[in-house]
């Protein structure tokens, strides 16, 4: 009797386990989204092909909190100010392309490489007090802006990966209840300290990120098809059950190019039932070349599944 109890107890666990849609494959979805703003380059939303097909999402780069200071900006712990090319991409732009393209949404991005041509850093006084100033000044901008999600793209950090993880979670956490968000996303990339930072985060609090923005053009310059592919299945494996989006960069920085194979490789993820999406770093650059390559992406992810 007792032996009969442990194996339906066994078969249970393993259903629990293996049937839980926590571990089940995100599978493929039409989600397009590309960073816009952070070089100034004069590109309008309205520049950006946008096809009726996908879930399209613009990402506002960057907010960052430090000061507007043009000599030396200084960190302010969570005081968010809007750093993308306000000139061109206004609340009023915002909303221009979201009533003309319903299956557009906007998001803002936050930290990024770089403020006045020094590091970025994410250097919060303490969790608390962090936590309450971004919540209240991306709240405004948010809301100024019109905006429906946060991406975020800390690269430097003053802190270490536990005190970021909870900064960033509980923010996320808090623009979810209050209503202020509908999505979140992540920007890692292959870099030790980057990703001991963020996979402390996902860690804690994978349930509220909506997708996992890695940036595969950060890896080397010449990346083969096969080389991105096992790049692809490690990041599954680092941020187990995300929607991991392929990427590639239109400033000529590195990885796997649409010159190279790029869209071979994503149709392979496809066939497999892991493409989630694709991004791309980023409009500013791609305005040189027509957005060549933002419309071969949506026409592969628009393809019925």
């Amino acid at each position: 009797m007792e032996l009969s109890k442990i194996i339906v107890s066994f078969f249970v666990l393993h259903f629990l386990l293996f049937q839980s849609p926590i571990y089940a494959a995100p599978g493929n979805s039409n989600i397009f989204r590309e960073y816009i703003g952070a070089e100034f380059n004069n590109v309008k939303f309205s520049d950006v092909p946008i096809h009726s097909g996908v879930e399209f999402h613009f990402i506002l780069s960057f907010a960052i909190d430090y000061t507007m200071s043009s000599s030396s900006p200084s960190p302010t712990n969570g005081q968010f100010n809007v750093f993308w090319d306000t000139d061109n991409l206004t609340p009023s732009a915002v909303s221009a392309i979201k009533n003309q393209h319903s299956n557009v949404k906007v998001a803002l991005s936050l930290g990024g490489d770089s403020v006045g041509g020094s590091s970025a850093y994410f250097n919060p006084s303490s969790v608390d007090s962090w936590v309450s100033n971004a919540v209240s000044s991306l709240t405004d901008i948010i809301k100024q802006y019109n905006l429906d999600g946060i991406d975020i793209d800390y690269e430097h950090f003053q802190a270490d990966p536990n005190t970021f993880a909870e900064c960033i979670g509980k923010l996320i956490t808090t623009l979810k209840n209050n209503g202020v968000i509908s999505f979140a996303s992540i920007a890692p990339y292959d870099d030790d300290e980057v990703q001991s930072h963020y996979k402390a985060l996902w860690k804690s609090y994978s349930q509220v990120i909506d997708y996992v923005n890695f940036q595969f053009y950060a890896y080397d310059k010449g990346t083969t098809v096969s080389q991105f592919m096992d790049y692809f299945s490690t990041q599954r494996s680092n941020y187990e059950g995300g929607r991991i989006l392929a990427s590639f960069g239109t400033d000529g920085s590195g990885g796997l190019s649409p010159e190279n194979g790029f869209f071979t490789a994503c149709s392979d993820l496809k066939s497999k039932g892991e493409l989630v999406g694709i991004f791309v770093w980023s409009a500013d650059d791609s305005k040189s070349n027509g957005f060549k390559y933002e419309k071969q992406s949506q026409a592969l992810l628009a393809i019925s599944h």
